[in-house]
């Protein structure tokens, strides 16, 4: 059984046998649980008219990333429930609003709205009917910007990723520095927080590793004290994300974070093709169990809970609970973790994950303030 980098509030670290590969001992399993739903959520009467609902972003269904994670919370949801949601799929930006009204029209009474750019045209359903739930990933929908979600009928579903991005990052440096390469790379898809929030982990990660190994790993791609670095402008698997992938491998890396779903795609083609040798990490899911294609490529994975926050909002709803208090995933919370480094954990650096295990402990603790401007 594989196990993910992860802890609990009430359970404590019991044990690390880096040699069998397990991070983190949980009582009685060994592992944390994959992707299943909180131990707080459970079946409930469904009050009557409940009808769920799940708008994707322009990525869609089939993403191995953010929407793929949505739906596949709502759909073990509505299993449970005994119920059958409406998912309406984006193609572009300019499905978002016309499927919001699609979804008000077929009388939805929970919408979910997977990701920051549907942000607007939430709102706007959301203010336009008040009797109508929302919650919406990676967003506060705070379109105006003044602090406060612009509905109070919107339950925002954000996740602070940088923490996990830390761990990411100082296991990429580690990866690097034991190759003797010292360069790791990054990309994003869109300029936006909830890309941006992985980066920013991810370079404050290297750091931690160069402070404490006196290292000079270099990061390329990303600049978190400017905030800025190398974006394609969307989410698409286009020739776009393959040459912005290349100009960062171009800077002689051996480890890359591609952020923004289906991009991944892209860096693994131009991996390939480059015949470098050159690894990458995962986003949101656990890349080298979503798409198996891309595992011997696929050092670690930096994890959202996605779909378990969207599974708890819709079990919460279903039962008249609805609560548009916003939920942040965190470390502690395991709404974002680290993932098993799956065959690449036999080639690891000695004692890594005893000090990855270490360095997840201090950011609980709050030993270690992982600061990001992106964090919700």
């Amino acid at each position: 059984m594989e196990a993910e980098l992860t802890i609990s509030r009430t359970k404590k670290l019991v044990g690390v046998t880096a040699a069998a590969g397990i991070l983190l001992a949980l009582a009685g399993c060994g592992s944390a649980p994959e992707a299943s739903p909180s131990d707080s959520a459970g079946a409930a009467d469904v009050v009557d008219g409940f009808q769920a609902c799940l708008v994707s972003d322009a990525g869609g269904w089939n993403d191995k990333s953010f929407n793929q994670s949505a739906k596949e919370g709502m759909d073990r949801a509505a299993d449970e429930l005994g119920i059958e949601p409406l998912e309406l799929e984006s193609t572009s930006e300019n499905d978002y609003a016309p499927n919001m009204e699609t979804a008000v029209a077929e009388g939805c009474t929970l919408i979910i709205s997977v990701g920051f750019n549907l942000s607007a045209a939430t709102v706007e359903s959301a203010l336009a009917n008040p009797d109508v739930n929302y919650a919406i990933i990676d967003d506060y929908a705070d379109t105006d910007f003044d602090g406060t979600t612009d509905a109070p009928n919107i339950k925002p579903l954000v996740f602070n990723t940088a923490e996990a991005a830390y761990l990411g990052g100082y296991a990429a440096a580690a990866w690097s520095a034991q190759s003797g390469v010292n360069k790791v790379g990054t990309f994003g898809g869109m300029q936006i927080p909830s890309v941006a929030v992985f980066m920013d982990g991810y370079q404050l990660g290297v750091e931690k590793y160069n402070e404490d190994k006196g290292a000079d790993v270099q990061v390329f791609g990303w600049d978190s004290e400017a905030q800025t670095g190398s974006f394609t402008g969307g989410f698409d698997a286009n020739d776009t994300a393959k040459q912005t992938a290349q100009g960062v491998l171009d800077q002689g890396v051996d480890v890359i974070l591609p952020v923004g779903g289906p991009i991944y795609q892209s860096a693994a083609a131009a991996i390939t093709d480059g015949g470098t040798g050159t690894v990458m990490l995962g986003v949101d899911s656990d890349l080298a169990v979503a798409d198996p294609d891309v595992a011997d490529l696929t050092l670690v994975s930096i994890m959202k809970a996605i779909d378990v926050a969207v599974y708890d909002a819709t079990i919460a709803a279903a039962s008249g609970d609805f609560d548009p208090e916003p939920y942040i995933g965190t470390l502690e919370n395991e709404g974002v973790k680290l993932s098993s480094f799956h065959d690449f954990e036999s080639q690891l650096p000695d004692g890594l994950l005893d000090e990855l295990t270490a360095l997840q402990e201090q950011i609980i603790s709050g030993d270690i303030v992982v600061e990001s401007p992106n964090s919700p």
